[in-house]
C-alpha cells in the first residue's frame, strides 16, 4: 500500500502547486491577459485548467513511480526527484512571472529553463522507470507549445 500512497502524495502536491499557480492567474486572465495581442493558435482560456489538471496528475504519477524505485537505485532516484522538484517550482514561477508580474520577457527566459529541466527530468526518469518517463511526454509537449506561445506573445506585444 505504501507504493500507492507515494503516488497519491505526489499527485496531491502537484495539484496543490497547480492550484496555487492558478490563484496568481485568476485576476490577470480577466484584466491584463485579454489586452495582449495573441497568435492565431492561442487556445481558448477554458482549455488551460483541464489540460493542466491532467498534466499535474500525470506528473505526480510519474514522480510517485520513480519514488517507488528508491530501494533499487537510491542515488539516481534522489537525483530524479531533485530535478522533478526543481521543474515543479519553475512551473509555478512561470505563472507568477507572466500573470503576476506581467513580465513576458522574464517568463520567456524562464520557460526555456523550465523546458530544459523537464527534459532532464525525463531523461533521468527514463533510466529508472520507462512508464514514468513516458508519463512526462504530454507535459514536455505542452510546455513546448507554451514556449512557442510565450515567444509569440512576446513578439506580438513588443
Amino acid at each position: 500500500m505504501q507504493k500507492y500512497l507515494r503516488v497519491i502524495y505526489v499527485v496531491a502536491i502537484c495539484l496543490t502547486v497547480g492550484y496555487l499557480s492558478s490563484m496568481v492567474t485568476i485576476e490577470s486572465v480577466k484584466t491584463w491577459y485579454p489586452t495582449l495581442k495573441k497568435p492565431f493558435f492561442n487556445p481558448p482560456n477554458e482549455i488551460f485548467a483541464p489540460v493542466w489538471t491532467v498534466l499535474y496528475i500525470l506528473m505526480g504519477i510519474a514522480a510517485g513511480l520513480v519514488w517507488n524505485q528508491l530501494e533499487h537505485n537510491k542515488e539516481l532516484v534522489k537525483k530524479g526527484l531533485f530535478f522533478f522538484t526543481a521543474q515543479l517550482l519553475l512551473n509555478a514561477l512561470w505563472s507568477y512571472l507572466f500573470f503576476g508580474l506581467h513580465n513576458i520577457l522574464l517568463a520567456l527566459i524562464e520557460i526555456i529553463l523550465l523546458w530544459l529541466i523537464i527534459f532532464e527530468t525525463y531523461l533521468i526518469f527514463k533510466k529508472i522507470d520507462k512508464t514514468a518517463a513516458n508519463l512526462l511526454i504530454p507535459y514536455i509537449l505542452w510546455v513546448s507549445f507554451a514556449s512557442v506561445l510565450t515567444i509569440s506573445i512576446y513578439i506580438l506585444n513588443f
